[in-house]
């Protein structure tokens, strides 16, 4: 009998399936759809550095409101207690999962400076989650910042994390680094356990219009696993960290090319909110089927077996692949 189970973060998953940071992941209703359909872990929704400063500047600006009128005006304020900011309801949320359901819960932070996250991934921890995923997502548009800078600024980010919380901590990672494998075994280095390829950027767009920047939210598709894919390939085995995929995971065959390359984890978001958490199942019942029919006993036995060190050819993962990639359409 094939079996499922994968390890990831020092959790024993059911199977490697894994829903990502959405919308189904922001609602206790849509935490119970995802476990009822056979998700092993969740990924609550991000809390953003910009959020938490929001709310800061917003309870400044009502609190200092008639603060220069009459003494009976401080009746007019509203207790703190009604205010609700982003940093409650993600504690709120937690709590309520955790309470709710049997798998892991994992919480999202994504900011880049060191501020406050100290205090807040302790909050976490507090009110019950059993891991953090830590995203670092930076835009590095000022061409006065060094690369290094940046770099080891997002290195003592993860320390500081990782110094201030017990649970497991993954990291979230752009593919924009120049040396994206040193960049992975630092992080590791300094505390990450886990390591999660990709962050998926959304781009702005213009209006020919009204001649503005507008937000643009589209979906993933399968053929953006390739890059995950890739990389994954290439640090499997070669960092002491957990990895799990993200971006393009829409099939059951999209997860198993992603574990062949070394990943512990897939995780999912776009295909689950096109599909539904139903999708669960459907993948479940195909994974199966292709691991009796390739006489594979377990994911666990499948992990890795075409990562780049386990690879007949090493180079196809690196340039090399590049001219074969343009020869061969060159010929057909």
């Amino acid at each position: 009998m094939q079996t499922l189970g994968s390890r990831y973060l020092g959790f024993e998953l059911r199977t490697p399936f894994v829903a990502s940071s959405s919308p189904l992941t922001g609602t206790l209703d849509g935490l119970r759809q995802l476990e009822d359909a056979g998700v092993s872990a969740v990924v609550l929704p991000s809390l953003f550095e910009e959020e938490l400063v929001r709310d800061a500047l917003a309870l400044h600006e009502v609190l200092e409101e008639g603060s220069e009128s009459f003494a009976e005006a401080r009746t007019y304020l509203p207790e703190p207690a009604h205010y609700a900011s982003a940093l409650d309801k993600l504690l709120e949320l937690v709590a309520a999962a955790k309470d709710a359901l049997a798998i892991p819960v994992m919480a999202s932070l994504n900011g880049t400076s060191r501020g406050g996250w100290t205090s807040i991934a302790r909050a976490i921890e507090t009110a019950g989650a059993d891991a953090l995923e830590l995203n670092l997502y930076r835009v590095a548009a000022d061409p006065s910042h060094h690369a290094a800078e940046l770099e080891q600024r997002s290195l003592e980010l993860i320390a500081a994390v990782r110094a201030e919380v017990a649970i497991p901590l993954s990291v979230k990672l752009s593919p924009f680094f120049t040396a994206l494998a040193d960049f992975a075994c630092c992080a590791v280095k300094v505390g990450a356990e886990g390591l999660v390829l990709f962050n998926r950027f959304y781009q702005p767009d213009f209006d020919l219009e009204t001649l503005e920047i507008v937000p643009t939210l589209t979906l993933s598709e399968p053929e953006e696993l390739r890059l995950p894919l890739r990389w994954i390939a290439l640090l499997s085995g070669r960092v002491k960290a957990s990895l799990a995929a993200s971006t393009g995971i829409h099939s059951a065959r999209d997860a198993l090319k992603a574990l062949l390359a070394g990943a512990d984890a897939t995780m999912m978001a776009s295909a689950l909110l096109k599909r539904g958490p139903e999708l669960l199942r459907e993948m479940e019942q195909q994974m199966m089927r292709w691991l009796e029919e390739h006489e594979y006993q377990s994911v666990e036995q499948l992990k890795g077996s075409a990562s780049q060190r386990a690879s007949p050819d090493p180079e196809a993962f690196e340039r090399a692949q590049y001219l074969r990639t343009l020869r061969s359409y060159a010929k057909g």
